[in-house]
């Protein structure tokens, strides 16, 4: 039987969080937030992690978090690229032969939880393409690029996707390998296997908690979420 990996992506700038600090290193709880979404994976069910961080930051990551916080499961630290994608694919490489499932999970999530990655590790093993979200709270609306309503889709249709987002190992890298070669703009992994093999993905539900900090107000959001960790 083959391995169960995750990819947890820390190669983002975070220009929209105006800090000279990179977001995914910013403190909570007197420790970065990368160290949250790395504790919550170690203590799960995958057998090991790859971390895709800036390639001015491998040393940091590897001295000051891996090392610091006696993180066993993460067993490489390599480069991320241009584009989240880009980075996404690097991971994908770094991964050893024998894996079988991939759990890609943004790093700025600081809340993910056992529970789910255990629920995303059990989607994935059934339906090979699954990621998790939530319903969404508001109504949401189509513009028409003029800031001009268009469309209402029906709210309860409307999911807003988080991370992990799962997959066979077959499957996404087959997806990411067209992707790297015909490139279009992709926001998410689901997207890249939903435009180049048209596969099926299940949606599952995570928390409301599980944000990703992304500008000053998620960090102050995250404070009061930092309760629980």
């Amino acid at each position: 039987m083959g391995k169960i990996a995750a990819i947890i992506l820390a190669a983002g700038q975070g220009k929209r969080m105006n800090s000279t600090v990179h977001k995914q290193y910013l403190l909570l709880k007197e420790k970065p937030v990368l160290y949250y979404s790395l504790r919550a994976f170690e203590k799960s069910a995958v057998d090991e992690m790859v971390l895709v961080t800036g390639a001015d930051e491998i040393a940091y990551c590897k001295r000051e978090i891996v090392q610091q916080y006696g993180f066993r499961k993460v067993s490489y630290i390599t480069e991320g690229g241009r584009e989240r994608c880009h980075s996404v694919y690097q991971g994908l490489k770094a991964l050893a032969e024998d894996t079988e499932y991939v759990l890609i999970h943004d790093g700025a999530r600081p809340f993910v939880t056992e529970n789910i990655i255990a629920d995303t590790i059990e989607a994935v093993k059934k339906y090979k393409a699954c990621v998790v979200g939530m319903p969404v709270k508001d109504t949401i609306k189509i513009t028409d690029g003029h800031q001009f309503a268009v469309q209402t889709p029906e709210r309860q249709h409307v999911w807003a996707v988080q991370t992990p987002q799962a997959f066979s190992y077959e499957i996404v890298w087959k997806a990411y390998s067209m992707l790297m070669e015909h490139e279009i703009p992709v926001t998410d992994d689901a997207m890249v296997v939903e435009t180049y093999l048209q596969y099926p993905v299940k949606l599952i539900e995570g928390s409301y908690e599980n944000i990703k900090i992304t500008t000053p107000e998620d960090l102050l959001i995250a404070e009061v979420f930092g309760r629980m960790l």
